[in-house]
């Protein structure tokens, strides 16, 4: 039994995507050769019967992301009529292209064209009396009061890997299949190149592609709310309201690369606790650390040292940005865990997070960060499929076992 993964219609996306369905809810443990088959969106579950009479204790909240990258396809339910155009803001040379893009998917293919209200308020685009006429066909809107998520279909980015960082920014539940062309300076995550956007957009348009299905981090920012917990009474003495939730305030983002704490502008060395599922795993000393996702690992914690994962491994990465510990190595952890990071109670200083390098604030003393595999990620689509265009961006953006190639050795010269 299989299901088609489908991602054009969005009327049910208030539900998370589970990651696991279960053909069979039970499971015969006694006959290794009777086993229900738990299918995977993304590929199939191994066996949970081990010999004759052992089997895994069934968990109707496990997460079980074994991945088969060659049965991610697209597909719609229903045809796209609907198109978000992203474009990098104050970059001349996207100009061109944007016009020739949204012209094509609103004259050609007759799609819905939603555009930022801030992109359109540029004078090279608002003077422009020629595609004028074009721009009076937009939907626009505002990432910090509208909400699109039910309206479109899928997306299209212009620019480089920043603005399929921003692309995910807008959609804080389900997000549309993103397609994203190569305009930006590095360009790891965006594949297609706009030469050929028409044929590729059609393609996609039509529902023949790959995707990789890029998992995001759900974090939730608990901060003491000082101003409404304490109270001073007649005699001046301070009261509380107590520790409960209730008396804090809490922000939640989904993050696609990662989610960075470090010691801002302070000369004092980061001093922050890491919980795992509840319990405290370390203390970090130093300038900091990455809370990675499989896509953020290629970003700033590989630069601090960290190991490449490709994005369709479960994983979180943790990485400390140069520790004053010669034993203290990044570590990968499972895409179920909860992770929580506090500022240490002796810490000398406060810290500071950043997520996707933006939305940057102070940590301070009671603050939490709290961090968990988001059941929303981005469905990504590919140029050709996740393990080729992967390895290439290792290859092209960041030259990866680059060499010298070493000269053949005949048998004349084996001889000295």
């Amino acid at each position: 039994q299989s299901w088609g993964l489908s991602l054009g219609d969005h009327k049910n996306d208030s539900q998370c995507m589970k990651y696991i369905i279960s053909a069979d809810d039970e499971l015969n443990c006694g006959n290794p050769l009777n086993v229900s088959v738990t299918v995977s969106l993304h590929g199939p579950s191994p066996v949970t019967t081990f010999g004759p009479k052992a089997c895994m204790l069934q968990n109707p909240h496990t997460v079980m992301h074994i991945q088969d990258p060659a049965s991610q396809r697209l597909t719609w339910n229903k045809p796209p009529k609907s198109v978000l155009v992203i474009k990098k803001i104050q970059d001349a040379s996207l100009l061109q292209p944007f016009k020739e893009l949204c012209m094509f998917l609103t004259e050609v293919k007759d799609m819905i064209v939603y555009v930022e209200k801030k992109v359109l308020e540029d004078p090279a685009i608002s003077d422009d009396e020629n595609f004028r006429a074009i721009t009076k066909k937009f939907c626009t809107f505002r990432d910090d009061l509208d909400d699109i998520s039910n309206r479109v279909d899928f997306i299209i980015c212009l620019g480089g890997d920043g603005t399929l960082l921003y692309a995910s920014s807008l959609f804080q539940e389900s997000v549309p299949p993103v397609m994203a062309f190569h305009l930006g300076s590095l360009g790891f995550l965006t594949p297609f190149k706009f030469d050929t956007y028409q044929s590729q957009v059609t393609q996609i348009i039509e529902g023949n592609a790959a995707i990789v299905l890029r998992s995001r981090l759900k974090v939730r920012v608990l901060k003491e709310n000082w101003e409404k917990k304490a109270r001073v009474d007649e005699k001046g003495i301070i009261l509380t309201n107590g520790d409960n939730e209730s008396s804090r305030k809490a922000v939640q983002y989904q993050v696609l690369n990662e989610v960075v704490v470090d010691r801002g502008p302070s000369s004092y060395l980061s001093n922050v606790d890491l919980f795992l599922d509840g319990h405290l795993i370390t203390t970090v000393q130093g300038d900091g650390v990455i809370v990675s996702t499989p896509t953020g690992s290629t970003a700033y914690a590989v630069a601090a040292g960290a190991s490449m994962i490709h994005p369709n491994v479960p994983a979180i990465m943790i990485t400390p940005i140069c520790p004053h510990s010669l034993s203290f190595r990044p570590i990968v952890v499972p895409a179920g865990v909860e992770l929580k990071i506090m500022l240490s109670c002796d810490a000398r200083n406060t810290a500071w997070v950043s997520f996707d390098g933006r939305k940057r604030q102070e940590i301070c003393h009671g603050d939490s960060i709290t961090i968990t595999t988001s059941c929303f990620p981005v469905p990504s689509i590919c140029f050709r499929d996740p393990v080729n265009d992967w390895f290439e961006s290792l290859a092209q953006c960041l030259h990866w076992n680059v060499r010298k190639k070493q000269n053949y050795l005949s048998s004349e010269d084996e001889e000295f």
